[in-house]
């Protein structure tokens, strides 16, 4: 069965996985509202958060209470010069804050960033809410869970990706010979989603860039469920990773990648990075190129 290539509606994702997995919540900055982002980790055991980038930008990058709310992530902003990429920086790290605050229970001031090799973010003392950010033009996008890891992305849905070179360099066989079954008008937007679905899986399994996005894909988004796949389509996962899409705010491509690790809502334990062996193996066999972000 071919790609699609149509856009995936608003609201729950057309995704992979158990379930329509949680409904996006859209917050208009510090105020919230939270109630509708509990409910969903209450009811998912996660959820997807995503905000105009305008409702978290620092009113005044100057404010003596900014240190406190970045904390140790103070000295990364300090060497910025760019007042714009510092100003990103802050609002995203005051949304990622926030949305964990709302479902732990804590002030922004008390949660420390920390992160993993390869710049994976985690909260410190706070490991078992696995969390993720995205961000891309004036959306912002946060997603956490208490069941096990998440990776999220966000993309242009316009950005222009086909023709350029982009298909050799992130697409495996199986993918190229299904997307030549799109309509052509239909093509860029499949490979949008493909892109930011091996960004979110990359980014949930603490990989990103490391992993060659030839090695790995997925398939038809008009069908009910997939998983991980190898270059000739066979199945790499299985049901313990969901996979959703979702078109957000009328401008973005966001997906969403979930690792159940059985545990209940918590993400500790041996198995929660269980990667397929022979995906593993193929993944890691060499750096790929990707193309720019």
């Amino acid at each position: 069965m071919p790609f699609s290539g149509r856009d995936p509606a608003p609201g729950p994702g057309r995704g992979a996985g158990r379930g329509a997995g949680p409904a996006p919540v859209q917050v208009a900055g510090p105020g919230g509202p939270w109630g509708p982002v509990r409910d969903q980790v209450a009811r998912h055991g996660s959820a997807l958060v995503h905000a105009r980038l305008a409702d978290w930008l620092p009113g005044d990058l100057a404010d003596p209470a900014l240190p406190a709310l970045l904390g140790p992530d103070r000295l990364r902003f300090d060497r910025m010069r760019h007042p714009q990429v510092r100003a990103r920086f802050a609002a995203s790290r005051l949304m990622l804050k926030h949305t964990a605050c709302a479902v732990i229970g804590e002030e922004p001031q008390a949660l420390e960033l920390a992160y993993k090799l390869g710049g994976r973010p985690y909260l410190r003392g706070y490991e078992q809410l696995d969390i993720s950010l995205s961000h891309t033009a004036d959306v912002l996008v946060v997603g956490l869970t208490r069941r096990g890891w998440i990776g999220v992305d966000a993309e242009l849905m316009d950005r222009q990706m086909l023709g350029r070179g982009t298909e050799p360099q992130m697409c495996t066989p199986y993918e190229r010979t299904a997307l030549e079954r799109v309509p052509e008008d239909r093509r860029n937007s499949a490979l949008v989603r493909l892109w930011t679905l091996k960004e979110a899986y990359s980014k949930a399994i603490g990989q990103g860039m490391r992993f060659r996005f030839t090695e790995f894909g997925f398939g038809p988004q008009d069908r009910q469920a997939h998983h991980v796949q190898l270059p000739d389509g066979s199945p790499a996962t299985g049901r313990e990773w969901t996979f959703h899409t979702w078109r957000l705010q009328h401008r973005y491509t966001v997906s969403m990648a979930l690792y159940d690790a059985g545990f209940g809502q918590t993400g500790d334990g041996a198995g929660a990075l269980n990667v397929d062996g022979q995906l593993l193996a193929a993944l890691t066999g060499g750096a790929g190129a990707h193309p720019p972000h």
